[in-house]
């Protein structure tokens, strides 16, 4: 059977709202697993890599770091922590409002696939390589995400749409990042999930009526996972030196400008979501972002100016584009065809103007570990 459709805008009319009841009503595993196929710039992707490059790394430079970090992970902190107690309630699925319901499965479904798709990739580079510094490092980083792809798989069980995990690993497709870029993307998408998550738990700490779903309260120890995980990267590129140095700081500009935006428009992609958490979809993304630059400080040499107004303008700019890309996709057509390739332009040209804001200049501190406090 076809996914249902994401959708972008509030259902307002009475047809959408039953259009929208029937879609959830036929919505199942073999649906979520489809959801969570799709290869499209918001959708979580699987990567694989030069694992014989990522093999000869030398830790050597940070050896200090590198071993109190190897002693956190041995410890296993979260051994235990993703298992249901009863601090789990029990949900009403079917009582809950259509279009809540399907923007927290999206979350959910793309969350699991994000959590998963590191999984599958530090346990190919654990599988692939001969360095034992690096294959542990990744062995402790893969039971990390499949700790936390299985417990969402296991929110996602009650409603009865469980992502076929095994599927995907056999069959979703998988994108070839150079080693440097895949240290750039995961280190922020680490470090972003972070901060989207510990902003999350602070906010429902301070106001537990808006806790519509119990997973929510393991997100603090969860965060911590993605911080450790945002650690061993930052570790990794300080020990590869050159990947911070010279031409490399126009990645990872692009790097910053690609992971901010793309949350920003999943997230406006799903009001209903935030409405229900209780936060300004603007506000929580502003904090998210310059939460996660102030962290990228520790190891990146150059930061976005999230001062300057027009970033945030451009943001919106983009959001409103892929609405449009959106609404063109459902009506279908050539015109419309056309139309999204004009809207495709647009975006890039936008995507091309938030690049080359100016930026800031960051002098790396002395040692690069942090300590998640926030």
């Amino acid at each position: 059977m076809n996914a249902p459709r994401m959708h972008t805008a509030d259902a307002t009319t009475v047809e959408e709202s039953l259009a929208l009841q029937e879609e959830l009503a036929k919505f199942d595993s073999e649906a979520a697993t489809e959801l969570a196929m799709q290869n499209t710039l918001l959708t979580p992707r699987f990567y694989t890599t030069d694992f014989d490059a990522l093999d000869a790394l030398d830790v050597g430079p940070v050896r200090a770091e590198w071993d109190v970090m190897m002693a956190q992970f041995a410890s296993d902190p979260n051994k235990g922590h993703f298992k249901k107690n009863e601090d789990w309630d029990t949900i009403d699925w079917e009582g809950m409002e259509p279009e809540l319901k399907m923007e927290f499965i999206d979350f959910l479904i793309s969350s699991c696939t994000a959590e998963f798709s590191g999984c599958v990739l530090y346990k190919e580079m654990k599988r692939r390589g001969a360095n034992e510094e690096v294959t542990k490092l990744f062995q402790y980083m893969a039971r990390d995400e499949a700790r936390h792809a299985g417990f969402i798989n296991d929110a996602l069980r009650e409603a009865g749409i469980a992502v076929n995990l095994g599927f995907l690993t056999q069959k979703k497709k998988y994108t070839y990042f150079r080693p440097k870029f895949i240290y750039y993307a995961t280190y922020l998408s680490e470090k972003i999930g972070y901060a989207r998550y510990i902003t999350i738990f602070r906010h429902l700490e301070r106001n537990p009526d808006k806790r519509f779903h119990p997973i929510f309260k393991w997100f603090q120890e969860w965060c911590n996972d993605e911080f450790s995980h945002g650690e061993a990267f930052s570790l990794i590129m300080r020990a590869d030196r050159k990947t911070l140095e010279g031409g490399n700081k126009l990645w990872i500009r692009f790097f910053l400008v690609a992971v901010f935006v793309t949350m920003w428009i999943r997230d406006h992609a799903r009001p209903k979501f935030h409405e229900a958490l209780g936060v300004d979809i603007d506000d929580y993304d502003q904090k998210v972002i310059r939460l996660t630059s102030e962290i990228s400080r520790q190891c990146f040499p150059v930061e976005l100016d999230l001062d300057n107004p027009t970033f945030w303008k451009l943001c919106d700019v983009m959001s409103r584009v892929n609405v449009a890309m959106d609404e063109s996709r459902k009506k279908g057509g050539a015109l419309q065809w056309l139309r999204r390739i004009g809207l495709g332009a647009r975006a890039g040209a936008v995507f091309a103007r938030m690049y080359l804001l100016p930026v800031k200049s960051n002098e790396l501190p002395e040692t690069s570990r942090l300590q998640p406090v926030w």
